[in-house]
């Protein structure tokens, strides 16, 4: 079993250890890893759960300056961050049809937008002529938020959304 950074097979002793290994071995945001998944990892993969025992060495590693934590997520000082790839069929593919010339769409602004949403066989599941909602509010999918982002008015995209960015795996119904 490789459990330390540069993969030797030397058993972490302590539960800072513990943590350390699971921040290293976990994918990453540009946060660290969540606490969630830190427990997580050490659940399945060392048979270890102890919750206050991490919660102590949480606060005794951040405390130490050898955990930087950023909000509910943790990194390991010093270590390089490293961020999951995301695949290619899971992002946000755009292409520009038509370059607006009128003021770019940013967070916060309403838009007003004409859509056609098709599935992957051309069928057609959703249109509207006019369709009203404001950028980067929670007000529609993620892939639309993101999409329309920088769009100028008077544009035109076709935006492929994957379904982490749609309506999951299982669509809207």
């Amino acid at each position: 079993m490789s459990n330390t950074k540069k993969g030797a097979t030397k058993s972490p002793k302590s539960v800072l250890e513990k943590i350390y290994l699971a921040i290293r071995n976990s994918p990453q945001t540009p946060n660290g890893v969540s606490r969630t998944a830190i427990a997580k990892y050490l659940k399945s993969e060392l048979n270890y759960d102890n919750a206050s025992a991490l919660k102590s060495n949480f606060k005794k590693g951040v405390q130490s300056g050898k955990l930087i934590q950023t909000g509910q997520s943790f990194r390991v000082k010093g270590d390089k961050v490293k961020v999951a790839e995301i695949p290619e069929d899971e992002k946000l593919k755009i292409e520009d049809v038509k370059i607006g010339k009128g003021q770019k769409a940013a967070p916060g602004d309403t838009v007003t937008v004409k859509y056609v949403g098709k599935l992957d066989n051309g069928t057609t599941f959703d249109s509207a002529s006019s369709f009203s909602f404001t950028l980067n509010a929670g007000e529609v999918i993620k892939g639309w938020d993101q999409g329309i982002a920088g769009m100028c008015v008077g544009g035109k995209r076709k935006l492929v959304v994957p379904p982490k960015l749609g309506y999951g795996k299982r669509g809207s119904a």
